[in-house]
C-alpha cells in the first residue's frame, strides 16, 4: 500500500512544506506590488476620482483649501509657495549627480511614473501667475491650484517608487558601474583632491555612467560648474 510508504518519510514533508508556503508567499508579495503600482497609477491619473488626499502632501504652513465663495491673494501665494517647494525638491535630484546615481528613475524617461510627474511640472509652471492679480477669474484659479496638487501627487508618487527601487533595474555588472561612477563624482566633487585628479574623476564618471544613465543638460552643466570653480580656486 502506497500511502504507509509515504508516511514512512513524513520527515520530507516538513521542508516541502517551507518550500510550497515560501513560494506562495512570494507570489502573493509579487500580485501585490503589482497591484499597488496599478493603484497609484490609477490614483495619479484621476486623483479626485480616487479620493486621493492632496493634503497630506503639502507643508504645514500652506493652506490649499478655497473659500467657497472664491479665492484671495493670500490663496494664490500659498499655492506658488508649495509649487516652489516641488520645484525645489525636483531640482535636488537634477543638480546633485550623486542623487541621480542613487535613484536613476527620477531622470529616466522610459519610466510612466517620472513622464507623469514631468508632465504634471510642465503643466503647473505654463499655469504659474507672476503674481496674484494676473489670475482674474475663479477658473483660472482653479487650474491653477489643481495644476499644482497634480504635479505634487505626481512627484510624490514618482519618487516614493524610485526609493523603493533605487538601483534594483540594473544587473549586477551595471551596479558596480554605479558604485564606481559614484565614488568618482565624490572625488570630483572633493576640495582635498587635486585639480588634475578632480578632472580625470569627472571624466571616469561620465565614462562609467554611459549607456546606463542620461544626465539631463542642467545636472551635467552643474557638475562642470562646481569641479571648474573648485580647480580654479585651487590654483
Amino acid at each position: 500500500m502506497v500511502f504507509p510508504e509515504i508516511l514512512g518519510y513524513w520527515w520530507v514533508l516538513f521542508p516541502l512544506g517551507g518550500m510550497v508556503a515560501g513560494g506562495f508567499k512570494a507570489l502573493s508579495a509579487n500580485r501585490e506590488r503589482v497591484h499597488q503600482r496599478k493603484i497609484e497609477m490609477y490614483r495619479l491619473q484621476h486623483p479626485e476620482v480616487a479620493g486621493l488626499d492632496v493634503s497630506a502632501y503639502k507643508p504645514a504652513a500652506v493652506e490649499l483649501s478655497a473659500p467657497e465663495d472664491g479665492y484671495s491673494q493670500a490663496d494664490v501665494a500659498n499655492i506658488k509657495v508649495e509649487h516652489d517647494a516641488v520645484n525645489k525638491r525636483w531640482l535636488s535630484y537634477e543638480l546633485d549627480v550623486a542623487k541621480l546615481i542613487d535613484f536613476p528613475m527620477m531622470s529616466d524617461v522610459r519610466e510612466p511614473l517620472t513622464v507623469a510627474f514631468l508632465r504634471a511640472k510642465r503643466d503647473a509652471d505654463a499655469l504659474r501667475p507672476l503674481d496674484g492679480a494676473e489670475i482674474s477669474a475663479k477658473s483660472r484659479w482653479d487650474d491653477y491650484r489643481n495644476a499644482v496638487n497634480a504635479y505634487v501627487v505626481a512627484f510624490e508618487v514618482a519618487e516614493k517608487e524610485a526609493h523603493r527601487i533605487k538601483d534594483s533595474a540594473f544587473n549586477e555588472d551595471e551596479r558596480q558601474r554605479l558604485g564606481t561612477a559614484r565614488k568618482l563624482v565624490k572625488i570630483a566633487e572633493n576640495d582635498a583632491a587635486s585639480p588634475a585628479e578632480r578632472q580625470t574623476a569627472y571624466k571616469r564618471a561620465r565614462k562609467e555612467l554611459d549607456g546606463l544613465i542620461v544626465l539631463p543638460d542642467v545636472t551635467l552643466a552643474a557638475l562642470e560648474q562646481k569641479v571648474a570653480r573648485m580647480i580654479d580656486g585651487s590654483k
